[in-house]
């Protein structure tokens, strides 16, 4: 992924961009880390590999060394990262859920639907996979593959009862990350068939911050002080008014996310 001082230094030139360009511009950066997790899984392959690797001892009657076993979520991950259908089967059947993931919270149906496997992809669905799971970013696999413009697996996403209204971190839903005409075209459309209006839509957006406001509330009723810092020494909160959200709040402004406790935890939760 990239790193976060050079996020920070190009937050100038995004704040420049239209909105067409920050969305161009992200999924660049989604490709990015997608291609560097892939790398980094098979860097740590190999090194697993090669840390656990003994050297073979001629000795009469003694069995080789068993080799190193991959944790499920690597194991499935991979397999399905090499479209093998037959092994994630046998992953499957014999009890390995399909639902696993890596550090990241990519699935093997998030993989597939970045790499146009539809077999693969009818296989986990059939399986059970969650066609609402999301990475750690809240990409669900509909974002993924409406950002790739895979429109039959838009379709087959679509109906297994993916979300339309999913919103990411960065407040996109799947149709405002594709760029293909016919792939757009049939999301639009699947959303109007639903009765989805733009109304709908303002409302799902704004569904995150409305639960950190919840959560600011609940803590304020429990007689939290949000001005207190926390362990690293931020707080979960500045001073912007909040009016008749949180009456007798005092004035906050806006949230920090620390990537601890409290209300950051909760914005997570809310994607």
């Amino acid at each position: 992924m990239a790193e976060h001082l050079e996020l920070l230094a190009e937050m100038p030139m995004v704040g420049r961009m239209s909105t067409q360009e920050r969305l161009k511009h992200a999924q660049k950066r989604r490709a990015q880390q997608v291609k560097m997790w892939a790398q980094a899984e098979k860097e740590a392959h190999g090194n697993k590999k090669g840390h656990g690797e003994r050297p073979r001892k001629e000795v009469a009657g003694l069995k080789p060394q068993k080799q190193v076993h991959f944790p499920p979520s690597i194991a499935l991950l991979e397999a399905a990262a090499r479209n093998d259908l037959e092994e994630v089967r046998q992953f499957l059947t014999s009890g390995v859920s399909p639902n696993l993931a890596n550090e990241d919270g990519l699935t093997a149906l998030h993989q597939c639907c970045i790499d146009d496997f539809q077999e693969m992809v009818q296989q986990l669905l059939e399986a059970g996979a969650d066609v609402n799971a999301r990475d750690s970013e809240c990409w669900t696999p509909l974002h993924a593959a409406a950002t790739c413009g895979h429109l039959h697996l838009v379709e087959l996403l679509i109906s297994r009862g993916a979300d339309l209204l999913a919103v990411n971190t960065d407040g996109n839903m799947p149709y405002d990350l594709c760029e293909d005409e016919q792939t757009l075209d049939y999301l639009e459309t699947a959303m109007a068939n639903r009765g989805i209006t733009q109304d709908s839509i303002e409302e799902a957006r704004a569904v995150p911050e409305l639960c950190m406001l919840n959560d600011l509330q609940n803590l304020l009723h429990a007689g939290a002080n949000l001005n207190d810092p926390l362990d690293h020494g931020a707080t979960l909160v500045r001073t912007q008014s909040l009016g008749d959200v949180c009456p007798g709040a005092g004035t906050w402004k806006g949230f920090r996310d620390s990537g601890l406790s409290g209300l950051p935890a909760a914005a997570h939760r809310c994607c």
